[in-house]
């Protein structure tokens, strides 16, 4: 129905999955035609257009202020039934298709550019914390609050999102040490972040990265983002993953001048916070471990309890 209503004069060749996604509340997939350039369609299955408006506006924002590339809106309904967001490919290299082909220099070339594209996305600075919940290319528009409260909502939409409540009590138990450090966390700087850099969502185009996926955009701490990007864009495997951090930061500290304040301070917290994307999807997490269910669950708790004493 959105294509046909978006692109109705198009013949539609093959629909196909964008890549795995572990949120329920959208299907996205690939539309390729016949005739003209594929597109990707975004469909808000749980009829919550609130992240289509939020997409768009943020996609508009930084395509006027940032040097980083975006991809293009086709079409976009967020007041009908079933909400949708069409937009075209950007152009270049997707970080998730080409890292096991890439060469450690191609790795580290690609590396230093998600850093360099964080730190422009990271120089819209604001006056406050805030959840994006309109806006265009000339402003945001904002629902504020102290950054404590924004990053406990943040953690809400992590547990709304779960998979499984087998640790429900973790996610109640890192919202009680985020608001226990209600000073260190509000002193925080208020940026605009991408808030999902995973691999499957940057781009190598051109000489820049870019991003697609700007639905958890909002106003936050850029250290969380920075912490979150060493977490989801590089590979856990021990001296790789220290020398990839130290790429990804150089390339943010030669765009933005440093690293965000404050980075190592809080960092315990998000490490904290981090932990909990796999207490929400232990179910699917665990298909992947090379240990026991038992043994999983009671390395999850202690690592957890581990991260809690570190805040501490």
């Amino acid at each position: 129905m959105a294509l046909d209503d978006a692109v109705p004069e198009r013949t539609i060749d093959d629909i196909r999955s964008a890549g795995p996604s572990w949120n329920d509340q959208n299907r996205t997939v690939r539309v390729d035609f016949a005739d003209s350039e594929p597109v990707f369609l975004k469909v808000a299955t749980d009829g919550d257009g609130s992240r289509i408006t939020r997409e768009c506006a943020v996609i508009d924002y930084v395509a006027t202020h940032c040097d980083v590339p975006v991809p293009q809106v086709v079409a976009s309904e967020t007041q009908g039934a079933v909400p949708y967001l069409i937009t075209a490919p950007i152009r270049g290299q997707n970080l998730a298709s080409r890292w096991p082909d890439w060469s450690s220099t191609e790795r580290t070339s690609a590396v230093r550019r998600v850093g360099s594209a964080l730190a422009a996305i990271h120089s819209r600075s604001f006056w406050q914390h805030g959840h994006v919940v309109g806006g265009d290319g000339a402003e945001l528009d904002l629902e504020t609050d102290p950054w404590t409260e924004i990053l406990v909502d943040r953690i809400e939409l992590m547990r709304e999102l779960a998979s499984t409540d087998r640790f429900e009590h973790h996610f109640d138990d890192v919202i009680a040490a985020v608001e226990a450090n209600r000073d260190r966390l509000n002193d925080a700087p208020a940026t605009l972040v991408h808030g999902d850099p995973a691999r499957p969502n940057c781009f190598q185009s051109g000489s820049s990265a870019g991003f697609v996926d700007w639905e958890l955009s909002h106003v936050g701490d850029p250290a969380r983002e920075l912490h979150r990007a060493r977490d989801q864009l590089l590979p856990d495997n021990g001296e790789d993953t220290q020398r990839l951090a130290a790429v990804l930061e150089d390339g943010y500290e030669r765009r933005a001048g440093s690293l965000p304040s404050g980075l190592d301070e809080r960092t315990p917290i998000y490490d904290a916070v981090r932990l909990l994307g796999t207490s929400g999807f232990f179910d699917k997490w665990v298909e992947f471990a090379d240990v026991s269910l038992p043994d999983a669950e009671t390395r999850l708790e202690a690592k957890l309890d581990r991260k809690l004493d570190e805040i501490r």
